[in-house]
């Protein structure tokens, strides 16, 4: 992963932990179903590569692997960005996608 990829990473990691928790406790204690995101990576992915994401579904669109799924919370995300950047992936565009 290019250096500036890393850091534009890193900013992005550092974003999301800043995020206080909600003010109104009940928000906390609700059973809530997991968000869907959607990951946008630069090349085709391989098995072995796709293998590192069970939880995701793959697309490829081009020159691009699209990852979607459902993720149950803050860390499960963070746990895919962390696996994208141990993998030396090129994290193009990651996004919330609803629910």
């Amino acid at each position: 992963m290019p250096a500036n990829h890393r850091v534009m990473l890193t900013h992005l990691i550092r974003a999301m932990c800043t995020h206080p928790p909600p003010a109104d406790a009940d928000v906390v204690h609700k059973t809530v179903e997991p968000d869907w995101y959607e990951f946008r990576i630069r090349g085709r992915l391989g098995k072995s590569l796709l293998a590192a994401f069970p939880s995701l579904q793959a697309e490829v669109n081009g020159p691009v692997t699209v990852l979607t799924g459902p993720l149950p919370d803050q860390a499960a995300v963070f746990g895919v960005l962390a696996q994208i950047e141990a993998l030396g992936l090129e994290l193009l565009e990651f996004r919330q996608a609803g629910r």
